[in-house]
This record gives C-alpha cells, structure tokens and sequence, in this order.
C-alpha cells in the first residue's frame, strides 16, 4: 500500500532511540553484579569456610581469587565467644569471622561456674558442691576432677585432659614469700598441695594477677606490675622470668591521678613460645607489649605483623592473618545492634564499634570466654 510503503525506511527508524536502548542495556549488564567484583578481602572471608580440595579449585579461577585462596589456606581460625546464661541451659556461641551466632542446650552446665578455658574444653566448678568437671560443649564428653579445697586465686590446665599428658594447676599466694600450691591430674584421685617458698615483688591494688597460660611446659602468669613469673610442675619451684620490663602508665605512680578511678586489668597471652601482656583501662587504648629475648617491646600497627589478640578473664588468644580482622585486640563483649565484638583496632587507632559507651561498660565481663572450636564446629550445633 501506498501510505505503508516507507514505514520500515531508514529514513523513519529512530536512531537515537535505538542507540539510547542500546546503551541503557549495556549499562544494566555492566551494574550487574558479578563474583569477579568482589573484594579481596570479602573474598578472602568467603574462600576461607571452603575446605582445602575446593580452596584449590577456586584458587584455579582468575588471579585474585588465587591470591585470596593461598593467603587463606596459611590463616589462624579464631576462638568463638561463648556466653554463660546466669539461669537455663541455653548457652550461645558467637563466631567472629563469620559473624553467625548459634545456641546450644548443654544441661550439663546447669548451676556450674567456669574456671578456665583451653583448647576446646572448659574446667567447670559446681556452685553448691564445688566438684569439679572437665567438659567439651562441641562433643558433649565430660571427665570428673577430685574437688580441690584451695580457695585458689587462679587455676588453670596445661592442655586438652583427654591428651594424657593434662596437669592441672591451682595457687593462692598467703603471703609476699609463701604460695600454697595445688596440682592434679584427669585420672588422679587428689590434689597435691603444699606451701611452696616465692618471694613476690610486686603488689598492686588494683592488679592482682593475670590469666595464667601454659607454655614450655610451664605455667606462666603476669603479676601487678606486669612482671613474668612461672610455676614448673617438675621441679615444683616458683621462680621469675628475668625480663627487662617497659613503663605502662596506666599502672605507673606517675600517672596513677589520671587512671586511679578507671578499672584497670592484664592479660597474658603465647604464640609459639612467644609472650604478650596487654594492658586494659577502661575506654582507653589497649597498651600491647611482645617478649622479644629478655626485652618488653610495645608493639603498634607496624609491629603487630597481622597478629590478632583475643582477651578474656579465662584465657587469652593470638591469631595470625585472620581475614578483615588484623592488628586488632578483641574483647569478650558483642554489641547486639551490629552484630559483632568489641574491637580496638591497631591501624586506626579505634574502637569498633566506636568508644562512647566503653566508659559505662565492662569489655571483659566475667559470663563471657572465648573458647577454641573443633575443624567443623557448625557439625555439632
């Protein structure tokens, strides 16, 4: 038909109009969003929950995603936080890589108390009889411990009681040269106890000790002013660590005006024979010293080497190269609203989240440990 002859022309067909389609598609393809966007940081966090034979398959895709692959297979896995219900038998753990929280009803922990964490399990106190437990929350075992009449001021255990060689160890210090002290083994009937010859240094007001941790086959521990002192189970002695020591001004006299009413608290920590103390107070800044020879050394965020340290009144952690959370100092606090732990983070020189609550609240309270979880921990929850 005449009037229909040219409808299809070139000279009739909206270039513009196919052109303006054509770029607005393109730009949809291009907003898209596509794994190869991806961070190499989220990656690495993703990359990480693959076990080793699909670790080596993605690490096969591209460039990035095998810088993300091999830099995750050589990571630390972080201890979990574990809350312990004042009443019930729910008990939550909080993973701070993942940031999933999961529960637990461990009946077994009904009207206990913690007394110290290691490599897995829990050292549990009943609080009307005061006998004592050993007790894995992932597998559910648990391995009674003859009670311990030491009205102690810390105890602590050497390495998993399921391992053959556990010790454990508990000690009150009577007086500035007498310790009475406590030892016990997993398949032992009794404590061994007697008062053993130390003649402390140091006494603080406000810091009587910190954790105890184990390590060369001793227990170590930090006591007011930070010094390092250990206890051989073979030998049976009490000695010092002779260490050059390093001012920490919230402990020091010269600033003790400016710190005195704030809470104040250290702990130890062993990576692979080395040592960290970390000083706490309040909302101020973590104050982190590492054992190099005899010599304290405060290390900041070009000396932390991607290290991550977990404190807490039970036991205290290092990680190395954990995805998105190095050269940071963790506490045993969640903050509900974001949904992770309280952090205070080295490069930034900042908590997260940020501080303006940390004067009110307790960042180590005493219902809350971290604890190290088994290789498929989701398998048991």
């Amino acid at each position: 038909m005449p009037g229909q002859k040219g409808r299809f022309s070139s000279s009739n067909v909206d270039v513009k109009g196919f052109s303006f389609l054509e770029s607005k598609n393109q730009s949809k393809k291009e907003a898209k969003p596509s794994f190869a966007d991806l961070t190499l940081c989220l990656l690495e966090v993703i990359i990480s929950q693959l076990d080793l034979k699909d670790n080596i398959r993605a690490s096969a895709v591209c460039k990035t995603w095998r810088e993300a692959g091999l830099y995750v297979r050589k990571v630390d896995k972080p201890p979990w936080l574990m809350y312990l219900p004042k009443r019930g038998n729910l008990f939550e753990l909080y993973d701070p890589l993942h940031q999933k929280m999961y529960t637990l009803n461990l009946p077994e922990l009904a009207k206990s108390t913690v007394c110290y964490s290691r490599d897995g399990w829990l050292l549990m106190r009943k609080t009307i009889s005061r006998e004592m437990f050993f007790f894995n929350p992932f597998t559910r075992e648990l391995i009674n411990v003859p009670k311990c009449t030491l009205s102690y001021d810390a105890i602590a255990f050497s390495c998993a009681p399921t391992s053959g060689t556990c010790v454990l160890l508990a000690f009150k210090h009577v007086s500035y040269r007498i310790t009475t002290t406590s030892t016990c083994h997993p398949k032992a009937t009794e404590w061994v106890t007697e008062d053993l010859q130390f003649h402390r240094r140091f006494r603080s007001e406000t810091l009587n000790h910190s954790n105890v941790v184990y390590a060369k086959r001793r227990f170590y521990c930090l006591d007011g002013q930070g010094s390092l002192y250990y206890f051989d189970p073979s030998s049976r002695r009490w000695d010092f660590s002779y260490t050059y020591l390093l001012p920490c001004p919230y402990i020091s006299d010269r600033f003790s005006y400016q710190y005195e009413r704030k809470k104040k608290r250290i702990f130890l920590a062993v990576r692979k024979g080395v040592f960290f103390k970390i000083f706490t107070c309040d909302g101020e800044k973590p104050i982190v010293h590492k054992l190099e020879d005899i010599n304290w050394e405060e290390i900041n965020s070009t000396t932390i080497d991607g290290l991550t340290i977990f404190t807490g009144l039970y036991s205290s952690e290092v990680r190395l190269n954990l995805p998105w959370m190095r050269n940071s100092v963790y506490f045993p606090r969640l903050r509900f609203n974001v949904k992770r732990c309280v952090s205070y983070s080295l490069d930034e020189e900042r908590y997260y989240p940020r501080k303006q609550w940390q004067e009110q609240e307790d960042l180590c309270p005493i219902e809350n440990l971290w604890i190290r979880p088994p290789k498929k921990a989701v398998d048991f929850m």
